[in-house]
């Protein structure tokens, strides 16, 4: 069936298909339609919407609904991501599954309330103290937002960590002719409980890379929960062991796992000499490009990455062989170029990587990223 749909109603109806059933979040431009649509449709599946005071208030109550058993949503942009912070660390040091999503606009503080953006990129990943590792998606139209949003949820339960989808006001806002039919349809992960019968410690794992698993719901088990460094027991330490070996889990449960969520699209035509990455709405006009630039005769490959973070380093160094020079479009000053040149300096030889970059609140043509090709 085909549909008239935007990002927004396609996260909320992926949202709904993982069993999403709490949602809290304030009012900000552009993510407000989610807010919106969750506080509309929720009651209607017995699940619970909140309009929080403020952002902080909000992602504070989708962590305790979450460490209750709930599976939560929150919804913001840059601004409200900024007081987002200190309870983002909260969610990886209690290991709270949660999906956040993060509609870009441009900033910096109010910047473009109702202009497009790609400029959080890397406030995603180092946006809170500690610098751990954290997941993040990024769908590039409304049929992804609906497959991301529920792979959103199943990596939060997996891997009990905080999963952002990374999208923009365009994809979020701007209405799109949807076959909903052919949405992807993912097996739902669900929350892993800890089996009758035996001790239970609430952060204990058999090794490091593995994902704690949660107390029964209306058990007897003592639980504890804070912000900071603590033991397999919830308690808070300073011993070295301990904190290490804390450290070293909430690293090591994503960063051993990777291979699992690697997530690219990849167009790889033999003899290609230029490689085009993008990801989000930038993608759109990256592909259409793509496809001027091989019907004009050039040998153009292409990586659309959906997953920003970790960084799809496997993917991106078998698309980077060969090729010397890749084109990266983005609509900030170059913050996934960074990570594509990282990853670049490791190939032999190493290639040129060029930026196409936008940041007046228009979008990246594809005619701008074919004059690049050219």
């Amino acid at each position: 069936m085909r549909e008239f749909m935007d990002g927004a109603e396609a996260i909320c109806r992926g949202a709904f298909a993982s069993g999403c059933n709490f949602f809290a979040g304030y009012p900000i431009t552009p993510a407000s339609p989610i807010l919106l649509r969750m506080l509309h449709e929720l009651p209607k599946v017995g699940g619970v919407g909140i309009q929080g005071e403020d952002e902080i208030a909000s992602i504070g109550m989708c962590i305790g609904a979450a460490m209750a058993g709930a599976k939560a949503m929150t919804a913001t942009s840059g601004p409200g991501l900024s007081l987002y912070s200190e309870n983002i660390g909260l969610a990886i040091m209690g290991e709270v599954p949660l999906v956040i999503v993060d509609v870009m606009r441009l900033g910096p503080a109010t910047g473009g309330a109702t202009t497009v953006s790609q400029g959080d990129v890397q406030f995603l990943r180092w946006g809170t103290s500690g610098g751990f590792p954290i997941i993040a998606l990024c769908p590039t139209n409304a049929a992804e937002c609906y497959e991301f949003a529920q792979r959103a949820f199943n990596l939060a339960e997996q891997f009990r960590t905080p999963v952002f989808i990374a999208t923009d006001k365009e994809t979020v806002n701007a209405q799109q002719t949807v076959e909903t039919d052919a949405f992807e349809r993912i097996e739902i992960v669900n929350r892993t409980f800890a089996p009758a019968g035996i001790p239970y410690v609430p952060y204990r794992t058999p090794t490091l890379a593995d994902t704690p698993v949660f107390s029964p719901l209306g058990g007897e088990h003592i639980l504890r929960f804070t912000t900071s460094m603590h033991d397999e027991r919830g308690i808070i330490t300073k011993k070295p062991a301990s904190v290490a070996n804390k450290g070293l889990h909430l690293e090591a449960k994503i960063e051993a796992h990777r291979a699992e969520f690697e997530f690219v699209k990849s167009e790889l035509q033999d003899g290609a000499t230029t490689l085009l990455v993008s990801y989000g709405v930038s993608a759109r006009s990256t592909i259409e490009a793509a496809q001027n630039a091989r019907r004009a005769g050039k040998r153009v490959s292409m990586l659309i990455v959906y997953s920003l973070w970790p960084v799809p380093e496997r993917a991106l160094s078998a698309a980077l062989r060969g090729v010397n020079r890749v084109i990266v479009p983005e609509l900030n000053l170059g913050q996934y170029r960074l990570e594509v040149e990282r990853v670049a300096r490791l190939q032999d030889p190493r290639p040129k990587v060029i930026g196409v970059n936008r940041i007046d609140g228009d979008l990246i043509s594809p005619l701008q990223i074919e004059e690049q090709i050219l």
